[in-house]
C-alpha cells in the first residue's frame, strides 16, 4: 500500500526522535525560522522522566535497603537540576511550533508535563530532609499545578493536531502516540498523593474527585491508543531501531494505571465516606491484579522485541530513555499491590524489577552523556 505523499513516515529513524542527527526537510510552520534547527526535541524530557521515577520507585519498594533512601534523594535531585538545565535550553530554542508542526516530535510534548510531575512527586517524597517540610510541599503543588495544567493542554492539543493536521500512514502508529495522554494518568497518581496535604472539606473532595477524572481521562485514552499500536504490530512489519523502545511506552501506561488506583485508595478514606473509600480498595485490589497482568504481557512482548532488535543491532537513540520511566512505572505499581495484598510474589517481582530498571538507568544515562558530548557538545562548539 502506497502511503499518502503527506503522511507521516511509518518507520523511526534517529533523527525522528533526535532532530541533531539529521537533516531531512520538513515543513516549517509560518513563522518559523528556516535557518538552523532545534538543538533537541521535547523528547529529551523522557531523561527527566526516568532519572525521577528511579528515586521514586526506590520510595515505594516493599523492602528498605541501607542507603538506599540517600541514594534516592541524591538521583531526585539530579533530576530536578536536569528538568531546569532542559527546561531553560528548550525554552531559549523557541521551536515550539516548530515541534508542533512535526508528527513525531508534537506526540513527545507530554514528556515536559511528566517530567515536571515525576520531580514533583519525588520533592514531596524525598525532599523534606533536603529543603524543608514547608517548602517541599509548597514545591509539590507548585510542580504538581504546572505538570497537570501542561498535561491537560497536551492531552487535549496534540489530538487535534493529529486530527486536523497531521497526515499518517496506516502503519504510523507507535508507542509515542501514548505520549501526550500519559500525563493525565500520572496527575492522577501524584495528585493522590497531595490529597492528605488539601484543606478538610471541600477542596479536598474537589482533588480527590478531579484525581479520578484525570485518571478516567488518561485511562480511556490509553487504553484506545494501545488498541492502535497492536493493530499497528500485528498487521504490519514489526518495529525496529529507534521504534523499539517506544512499544515499552505501554508498559508505563498500564503500570501507572495500576499505580494510581493503588494511591487514589488510599487517599479516598480522607475525603469520601466509608462505603466509598471501601469501593476504592476494592477496586484498587481486584482492578489493580487485572491491569498489573496485562501489563506482564506487554512487559514480555516488548522485552522480546528488544532482545530481537539487539541481535540486529539497536543504535542508542533518545528513545532508550522509553526503556526506563515504563519499568520504574511497573515497579511503583508491583510495589503498591505488594503493600495492598501482603504477598512476597509482588514483592520479590517489585525487587527484581528494581535492579532490572537501576541497571538499565545506568546503561541509558552513560550512553546518553557520550552522545551529548559527541554530537550536542560539538555542535555547541560549532556555533
Amino acid at each position: 500500500m502506497t502511503p499518502h505523499p503527506s503522511s507521516a513516515r511509518a518507520t523511526l529513524t534517529e533523527g525522528d526522535v533526535d532532530p541533531e542527527l539529521s537533516a531531512p526537510a520538513r515543513p516549517s510552520p509560518p513563522g518559523a525560522k528556516a535557518t538552523g534547527r532545534a538543538l533537541f526535541g521535547p523528547s529529551w524530557f523522557a531523561a527527566v522522566m526516568g532519572t525521577g521515577i528511579l528515586a521514586n520507585a526506590a520510595v515505594t519498594l516493599p523492602l528498605s535497603f541501607s542507603g538506599l533512601r540517600a541514594a534516592a534523594t541524591v538521583v531526585w535531585s539530579g533530576a530536578g537540576l536536569l528538568l531546569v538545565v532542559l527546561a531553560a535550553g528548550y525554552v531559549r530554542q523557541r521551536a515550539l511550533r516548530l515541534h508542533a508542526a512535526d508528527p513525531m516530535h508534537a506526540q513527545f510534548f507530554g514528556a515536559p508535563a511528566v517530567a515536571l510531575l515525576t520531580v514533583g512527586a519525588g520533592t514531596l517524597q524525598l525532599g523534606q530532609p533536603v529543603i524543608g517540610a514547608r517548602a517541599a510541599l509548597d514545591a509539590s503543588w507548585v510542580l504538581w499545578s504546572l505538570g497537570t495544567a501542561l498535561g491537560l493542554a497536551t492531552a487535549c492539543t496534540v489530538p487535534y493536531l493529529m486530527v486536523t493536521r497531521h497526515r499518517f500512514a496506516p502503519d504510523a502508529a507507535f508507542g509515542g502516540w501514548l505520549m501526550p495522554v500519559v500525563p493525565p494518568l500520572v496527575s492522577a497518581t501524584t495528585g493522590a498523593l497531595l490529597v492528605p496535604h488539601a484543606p478538610v472539606g471541600q477542596p479536598r473532595l474537589a482533588l480527590l474527585l478531579g484525581c479520578y477524572a484525570l485518571f478516567g481521562l488518561g485511562l480511556l485514552a490509553v487504553l484506545l491508543v494501545l488498541a492502535m499500536i497492536y493493530s499497528r504490530l500485528v498487521h504490519h512489519d514489526a518495529p525496529t531501531g529507534a521504534m523499539v523502545p517506544t512499544v515499552w511506552i505501554g508498559l508505563g501506561a498500564l503500570g501507572q494505571v495500576v499505580t494510581g488506583l493503588g494511591v487514589l485508595a488510599a487517599a479516598a478514606p480522607s475525603a469520601l465516606p466509608a462505603s466509598y473509600a471501601h469501593g476504592a480498595a476494592v477496586l484498587a485490589l481486584l482492578g489493580g491484579v487485572g491491569v498489573w497482568g496485562f501489563a506482564m504481557l506487554w512487559l514480555a512482548l516488548a522485552a522480546a522485541l528488544t532482545v530481537r532488535e539487539l541481535r540486529a543491532g539497536l543504535p542508542f537513540a533518545p528513545s532508550w530513555w522509553s526503556f526506563i520511566f515504563p519499568l520504574g512505572a511497573c515497579v511503583t505499581g508491583t510495589g503498591v499491590l505488594a503493600a495492598r495484598t501482603g504477598s512476597q510474589v509482588f514483592v520479590w517481582v517489585a525487587v527484581v524489577l528494581y535492579t532490572l530498571l537501576a541497571a538499565a538507568w545506568v546503561v541509558v544515562a552513560y550512553r546518553s552523556v557520550r552522545h551529548f558530548a559527541a554530537h550536542v557538545g560539538g555542535r555547541i562548539q560549532e556555533g
